[in-house]
């Protein structure tokens, strides 16, 4: 297997995806879409604009998104003038449960990811993916 840090973290990531999407079906949600719904549990409504701002995404993909979750009964959205960006988005009942079943199965395929690692071992873990996306994102920061 390849060591370079690039592809253990590609091929890490696909594992993630591939252990987390019979989950998605399960819940009726696609890609993307539970962070979006985790974002609205924690700190309530709020605008489409925020969410990509938060997230670091296209708002078109956004968009996109909170047309799939509103069609699905997870979302709503209160009109804020004409710029569906500025609509307040909302999480319902039927989302909050979607996403606790989303989090149940993340725990689980986390447990799975991290078995035989130490306590230590896993803040470690956690501090140098947290440390590498504060690189990464600094030095897109300074190209701009």
């Amino acid at each position: 297997m390849e060591r370079t840090f690039h592809m253990l973290l590609y091929r890490a990531f696909h594992a993630q995806r591939g252990a987390l999407r019979p989950c998605l079906a399960e819940v009726g949600l696609g890609a993307g879409q539970p962070k979006l719904l985790g974002y609205l549990l924690r700190n309530g409504g709020c605008s489409q604009r925020q969410l990509a701002d938060y997230f670091e995404i296209d708002p078109a993909a956004v968009c996109r998104m909170l047309d799939s979750l509103q069609r699905g009964g997870f979302v709503t959205r209160q009109a804020q003038g004409r710029n569906k960006r500025r609509d307040r988005v909302e999480i319902t009942p039927e989302g909050e449960k979607a996403y606790g079943a989303w989090q149940t199965r993340c725990r689980e395929m986390e447990e799975q990811m991290l078995a035989g690692f130490t306590a230590e071992e896993r803040r470690q873990f956690a501090d140098y993916l947290s440390r590498a996306y504060h690189n990464l994102k600094a030095g897109r920061e300074e190209q701009t």
